[in-house]
């Protein structure tokens, strides 16, 4: 399971300065990190006349553009995504799922505060992982100043080994990830190794996906 991990704070406390941060600093040490953020704004990102645009405007589900150095993928959605439901709905090969925002979510937080705010937090208690603020505050988990980006990134890193295992095996169904048994993903892994040739070549294959799809 991968590791998601939300900031959260009041307006113009400086979640994205020190997301950008924390996101270059955990690059630096060699994690692979995806970031969702979370609007209430309906923008549009895909701006009008970009061809991409005019795609999805003729009908088209789902528009991506690729340049040599990215991926950009547009998709019109009816509701928000939950960060989980993004992480099985991309599959890709990440480590740690960083979000700006989903304060109502049941995910592990970190609050960026500001003493000018005042000293009442939004983050329920018991979901509260650490609070990153200029003013120290009277809370029971740890406390950054927001120029501590290496003592943050440390302890990212030392949440998302906690819920690491050595090999993942994830089934999602129409973009939904389904339970399944250790007993089940132990027989599947096997049989994915013994029956792909790759597999057996080659034992630094991080990642793996297969898709089952029927046209009726």
């Amino acid at each position: 399971m991968r590791s998601i991990i939300s900031f959260v704070g009041k307006s113009s406390s400086g979640k994205t300065t020190l997301l950008e941060k924390v996101i270059a600093e955990l690059k630096k040490r060699g994690h692979k990190v995806a970031i969702v953020k979370h609007s209430h704004h309906k923008d549009d990102l895909d701006t009008a006349e970009k061809d991409t645009w005019r795609f999805t405007q003729a009908g088209s589900e789902l528009s991506a553009i690729n340049s040599l150095d990215h991926l950009a993928i547009y998709r019109r959605m009816d509701e928000f995504f939950d960060p989980r439901d993004i992480a099985d709905y991309i599959l890709w090969d990440f480590d740690i799922l960083l979000t700006e925002g989903y304060k109502s979510s049941d995910y592990p937080k970190i609050e960026v505060h500001r003493g000018d705010q005042g000293d009442k937090l939004i983050t329920d208690p018991a979901l509260l992982m650490a609070v990153v603020t200029d003013k120290p505050l009277d809370v029971k988990v740890p406390q950054f100043a927001h120029d501590d980006i290496k003592g943050i990134a440390d302890m990212i890193e030392k949440t998302a080994a906690l819920q690491k295992s050595d090999t993942e095996l994830e089934l999602v169904i129409n973009g939904k990830k389904t339970s399944v048994t250790p007993g089940v993903k132990d027989r599947l892994t096997r049989a994915f190794t013994a029956l792909i040739p790759e597999l057996r070549k080659n034992g630094k294959v991080k990642n793996l996906q297969i898709s089952l799809r029927r046209k009726s």
